[in-house]
């Protein structure tokens, strides 16, 4: 009887990779701005401790700009970087291609919270300004 207990155990601690991450930003280069994403990732950071950004082929760059503004700014350190290639199909032709493909996962600094809290209150002291 304690081994179909521990089965049972066991199989509710499966942890099953799901391929839609809560903390996983896909970036685009066409649909969105630049800190459309920057601040996207600090909400996820804010909820989640860490933000996992993926784009694929011309948008890396986009990913990797994302990155250095928060790591810049002092908001988060790299934690991993992943790179692979993907197999897709061409839209024009129809036959196969590979596209770059990187991943970024971004963790929370020490001071984080702290940054995040100061730049609020600057929002609402200038907020308050402005409706004076």
């Amino acid at each position: 009887m304690a081994a179909i207990e521990e089965i049972t155990e066991g199989v509710n601690n499966v942890n099953i990779s799901d391929p839609y991450k809560k903390n996983r930003i896909q970036v685009s280069n066409t649909k969105k701005p630049l800190f459309f994403y920057v601040n996207l990732a600090k909400r996820y950071m804010q909820q989640h401790n860490e933000v996992e950004l993926s784009a694929l082929g011309m948008a890396i760059a986009t990913v990797v700009t994302v990155a250095e503004i928060l790591k810049n700014n002092g908001l988060a350190i790299e934690k991993k970087i992943m790179t692979s290639t993907v197999d897709m199909k061409d839209d024009l032709r129809g036959r196969p291609i590979q596209k770059a493909k990187i991943e970024i996962l971004m963790g929370k600094t020490e001071n984080f919270d702290e940054l995040m809290a100061a730049a609020a209150e600057e929002r609402s002291l200038r907020d308050a300004e402005e409706q004076s």
